[in-house]
């Protein structure tokens, strides 16, 4: 099976250039001279975040389902007795 990460898929953008100079004035150092890396670095970035922004709706969406909302009260009921479990009576 070949390696992945060796795959490397070239696009070609046009971005305005008042874009550009902003993304280069707020660049860190280590970035700003390589463009290529830069692009990689912000769009996995954005991903990274999209994906932390659909799993907090997916939470979200469960904290607000009734069936789920009673599964855990159910379970929390069920576990109660034991919460206690191995700590002293202070």
């Amino acid at each position: 099976m070949p390696n992945q990460k060796l795959k490397t898929v070239r696009r070609s953008v046009a971005l305005p250039r008042d874009l550009m100079e902003d993304v280069l004035s707020v660049a860190p150092p280590e970035l700003k001279g390589n463009l290529n890396r830069l692009v990689l670095v912000s769009l996995r970035d954005f991903v990274a975040r999209r994906k932390a922004k659909a799993f907090e709706q997916a939470m979200t969406d469960m904290a607000s389902d009734p069936a789920i909302r009673s599964e855990c009260a159910a379970i929390a009921e069920e576990f109660a007795p034991t919460e206690r479990d191995g700590l002293g009576h202070d």
